[in-house]
C-alpha cells in the first residue's frame, strides 16, 4: 500500500507541476483526465517557467530514477519541441547542489579532521546532478582533481523511486496485456542494477579504469584517471578534465571547434567501444562529454556502463551491415537467427515490412529524417512480428539513441550512417572473414578439448543408468526423464565430436596438401 501510494503521488506531483495534463492539450484529454489534472492544482498558483521548465521541476521533485528519464529525453531535439529540450537540459548538471557543509561532512567522515591536507583548496560544487555532484580540488602535490560525492540519503530516495517503478511496471502489464511484449518488469530490474551500482563510487572508478585502459586503443577519446588512494564508496577522485562541456553551445562556437567533426567522433568512438571491445559508457549525454583543446572527446560519469556479449555483437554488426547494404533480407534473418523474432512469422514477410521503413530515411541527413516517425514506424513493425524487448539490449539502444542525438544537436547535417559505416564495415571483415573464421576453429578446438575431458565422466554416468535400469526396471518418473535427458545430450556430444573431429582431420588433410603442392 505505501508503494502504491508513492505511485499515486508520482502522478499528483506531475499534475501540480502541469507536467501531466498540460494546457495545450487539455482539449484532446476525456474529460475525466482534465478533471483529475484539475483537482490536483486546485489551489495552487500557477507553475513558473515553460512546458520543459515545467517538467524538468517535477522529475528533480520525483528523484534520481525520473531525473535519468528526464535527461534521456533532452537529447530527443527531433521528438520533442525546443522549448521540452531547453528546459530539460537544466537536469543534465546543473540541479541544486546540496551544501557546502555537508560537503566536508563527508569527506570528514571518509579522511578524519585532517582532510584538507589530502584534498586542498577544496571548491564550491560546480556540477550538481541527480546523485551526486562534483568538486574542484588540488591533491598534496598539487594536481587539479575532480571530487565527485554522493548525495546525502540518497539511498533511500533511490530504493524508493525503485519500489515505486517495479509496482508501475506490474501494474502496467497486468491492465494493458499488448505492454507485456516490451518486459516493463524486467526493464526495471535492468534499470534498478544500473542505479544501485551508481551507489558506490568505487564500482564506478573501476569502470572508469577499465574504460580508460580501451580508450588508449580508440583515437581522439580521453577518460581521467583515478586516484585509487582517495576514492571511497562515497567520494570518487580523479584528474581534472579541462574542456568545455557539451552543454555549452556558445562556448564551443567561441573557441571555433570543428563541431561537425566532434559530431562524427560521438557515434563512432561510442560503436568502437561497444563493437570491439563490448563495453561502453551508457550515459552519453551532452553533460557528461567535454570538447578538449587538442580536439580529443572527454568523457566523465561512469555510473552507467553497458556491456555486450560477442554473440550479440555478432547480431547488432549484421543488423546494422545489412542496413549499410540495404539487406533486408538479412538483417530480417539475423533477427530470425537471434530469436528476437517468433518462427511463426515468415522471414520474407518481415524483410518488407523492414524495407518500409528503411527506404525512406536511406541516404538521408539527421536535418531532414524525422527519427519521431521513425521510431513509430519501427514500434509499429515490431508490434506487427510479437517482437519482444530484449532487456540485455536496453542500455545500447539507449546511449545509440542519446548518441544520435547529441550529434544532431552539434551537427543537424549529420549523417549517422555515414559515420558508422567504417567502423561497422571494419568489424564485419575482422570477425566474419578469415580472421574470424580462425578464431572460430581455436574455439571449437577448446571445446573439443571440454570434451574430452567430460568422457570419462559421460561413460561412469552411462554405466550407472544402465544398471539401475536393470535392477530397478525402467519408469517414467521426473528423475528417470531427466536422465533420458542428460543420456540424449552425451549422445548428442559425442556426435558433434565426430563431426568436429572429421572437419579438423580434412582441414589438416588440406593444409598439408596446399604445402606439399607449393
Amino acid at each position: 500500500m505505501r508503494v502504491f501510494l508513492s505511485l499515486l503521488g508520482t502522478g499528483l506531483i506531475l499534475a501540480r507541476h502541469d507536467a501531466l495534463v498540460p494546457s495545450e492539450y487539455r482539449g484532446l484529454l476525456p474529460t475525466s483526465t482534465r478533471v483529475l489534472g484539475w483537482l490536483a492544482r486546485f489551489g495552487l498558483p500557477a507553475p513558473a517557467g515553460n512546458r520543459g521548465t515545467k517538467l524538468a521541476r517535477a522529475l528533480e521533485k520525483l528523484g534520481p530514477s525520473y531525473v535519468k528519464l528526464g535527461q534521456f529525453l533532452a537529447t530527443r531535439g527531433d521528438i520533442l519541441s525546443e522549448e521540452f529540450v531547453s528546459g530539460l537540459s537544466s537536469l543534465k548538471d546543473k540541479m541544486e547542489p546540496f551544501s557546502q557543509q555537508e560537503a566536508e561532512d563527508i569527506l570528514s567522515t571518509n579522511f578524519g579532521p585532517n582532510w584538507p591536507e589530502q584534498i586542498c583548496g577544496f571548491s564550491e560544487a560546480i556540477a550538481a546532478a541527480s546523485i551526486a555532484q562534483v568538486h574542484r580540488a588540488k591533491t598534496s602535490d598539487g594536481d587539479i582533481i575532480a571530487v565527485k560525492l554522493l548525495r546525502p540519503g540518497i539511498e533511500k530516495r533511490i530504493q524508493r523511486d525503485i519500489e515505486t517503478l517495479a509496482l508501475g511496471a506490474k501494474l502496467v502489464e497486468k491492465w494493458f496485456p499488448a505492454s507485456k511484449r516490451l518486459e516493463p518488469v524486467r526493464f526495471v530490474a535492468t534499470v534498478t542494477r544500473s542505479l544501485l551500482l551508481e551507489l558506490d563510487l568505487r564500482m564506478e572508478a573501476a569502470a572508469a579504469s577499465e574504460l580508460a585502459e580501451i580508450s588508449a586503443q580508440i583515437e581522439h577519446v580521453t577518460i581521467p584517471d583515478i586516484h585509487w588512494d582517495l576514492t571511497r564508496e562515497r567520494v570518487l577522485v580523479m584528474s581534472w578534465l579541462g574542456g568545455i562541456p557539451l552543454t555549452d553551445m556558445d562556448g564551443l562556437r567561441k573557441a571555433k571547434l570543428d563541431l561537425s567533426k566532434l559530431a562524427e567522433l560521438i557515434p563512432t568512438s561510442f560503436l568502437s567501444f561497444a563493437l570491439d571491445h563490448g563495453v561502453f559508457h551508457a550515459d552519453l549525454h551532452e553533460g557528461n562529454m567535454f570538447a578538449l583543446a587538442d580536439g580529443q572527446l572527454g568523457l566523465v560519469d561512469f555510473g552507467i556502463i553497458g556491456r555486450i556479449g560477442p554473440e550479440q555483437r555478432r547480431y547488432l554488426a549484421e543488423i546494422l551491415y545489412g542496413f549499410l547494404r540495404r539487406d533486408y533480407r538479412r538483417v530480417a534473418e539475423v533477427h530470425f537467427e537471434a530469436g528476437y523474432v517468433p518462427k511463426t512469422h515468415l522471414v520474407d514477410d518481415f524483410a518488407q515490412a523492414l524495407r518500409a521503413v528503411g527506404e525512406p530515411v536511406f541516404g538521408k541527413t539527421a536535418k531532414n529524417v524525422s527519427m519521431g516517425q521513425l521510431l513509430m514506424q519501427l514500434f509499429a513493425v515490431t508490434a506487427r512480428f510479437d517482437m519482444h524487448l530484449r532487456p540485455e539490449l536496453v542500455l545500447l539502444q539507449k546511449t545509440m539513441v542519446q548518441v544520435e542525438g547529441v550529434a544532431r544537436t552539434l551537427n543537424p547535417d549529420h549523417d549517422l550512417w555515414g559515420a558508422s559505416a567504417p567502423i561497422i564495415e571494419r568489424w564485419i571483415k575482422r570477425e566474419l572473414g578469415a580472421e574470424g573464421q580462425l578464431n572460430e576453429l581455436a574455439d571449437d578446438l577448446l571445446d573439443l578439448r571440454d570434451a574430452a575431458r567430460a568422457l570419462p565422466t559421460a561413460l561412469s554416468d552411462i554405466t550407472e543408468l544402465v544398471h539401475t535400469t536393470k535392477t530397478h526396471g525402467f519408469s517414467l518418473h521426473e528423475d528417470s526423464l531427466q536422465r533420458l535427458s542428460q543420456l540424449s545430450a552425451r549422445a548428442n556430444l559425442w556426435r558433434d565430436i565426430g563431426v568436429l573431429t572429421g572437419g579438423i582431420g580434412l582441414l589438416l588433410v588440406a593444409v598439408k596438401f596446399v604445402f606439399f603442392a607449393s
